[in-house]
């Protein structure tokens, strides 16, 4: 999982940091395991713009990922290691003892020819998918489910893992990426690890084109912009935009965005860090 420096050969070139895929063993996906993905622009089914900054792009395909882990108590042998476009982790292609294929969020440590496997009774090692009421406490998990037989919501990302601290009655404490504690039911699945790619967060893309090749468009600042335009526009010289909110006077900082009447939130013990 090593990242890779670049000469200053070109301006584009002087902060590049990007991935060394040393850990990807191929480059060709299976197959059967892909599905079309067809790209908005930031449009909806009218083909008026609802969202801004979004176009072009290299085109992808859908890698279909096993969230659920579902076939328990069949081994499954790792046979490749992938890169996918769809997301910041690596992505493992495992096949079952019963000749199926399946793609998963791979671990970071996860290598060609492991075995892994899922359900009850399963040992708690890299890869492998648990019960909450079966894995030990001060565990490293990641792919979460909120609710039985759902699939994985949480921890899904490059680097990303939570920690089981306890359990308390029918529900285990998990400690979150973000710092919140909250209850889940000890009946939801989660893995043991943590996610791959884990040097993501360091990569720097080094120039505008790489983030034309992910579909980003160029974002203009509201403070750029005139006073019809944004809150923050308008003003004599370069104005400071006084306090930062959106373009439809909301404000960016500060506020609380969690609805207070949400029902999860009695199974919040602490909240996640400011």
């Amino acid at each position: 999982m090593a990242l890779k420096k670049f000469k200053p050969t070109t301006p584009g070139q002087r902060f590049k940091i990007i991935s060394a895929f040393d850990d990807i063993t191929t480059t060709t996906p299976e197959k059967s395991l892909l599905a079309p993905l067809k790209k908005t622009g930031g449009r909806n089914n009218q083909g008026k713009m609802t969202m801004r900054y979004i176009g072009g792009g290299h085109k992808r395909r859908y890698r279909i990922i096993d969230f659920k882990r579902d076939k328990e108590n069949i081994p499954a042998v790792v046979q490749t290691i992938e890169y996918d476009p769809n997301r910041s982790a690596r992505i493992a292609l495992v096949e079952y003892s019963d000749g199926e294929k399946r793609y998963i969020v791979a671990p970071n440590g996860l290598k060609v020819g492991q075995t892994i496997m899922s359900g009850k009774g399963v040992a708690p090692e890299i890869g492998n998918t648990l019960y909450l009421s079966e894995i030990p406490f001060g565990t490293i998990i990641h792919n979460i489910e909120l609710r039985p037989g759902q699939g994985a919501k949480m921890a899904r990302s490059a680097g990303s893992f939570a920690q089981l601290m306890s359990r308390d009655g029918k529900y285990a404490v998990i400690k979150l990426p973000s710092g919140e504690t909250r209850l889940i039911l000890q009946t939801c699945k989660a893995t043991v690890g943590m996610v791959s790619n884990p040097d993501h967060s360091l990569e720097k893309s080094g120039k505008a084109g790489r983030s034309r090749w992910l579909g980003r468009r160029p974002r203009t600042r509201g403070v750029a912009m005139n006073p019809v335009d944004h809150p923050m526009g308008g003003g004599e010289g370069r104005a400071s935009g006084g306090h930062p909110r959106s373009r439809k006077g909301l404000y960016a900082k500060g506020q609380k965005t969690r609805s207070p009447k949400k029902a999860s939130s009695k199974f919040i013990l602490e909240r996640r860090k400011k």
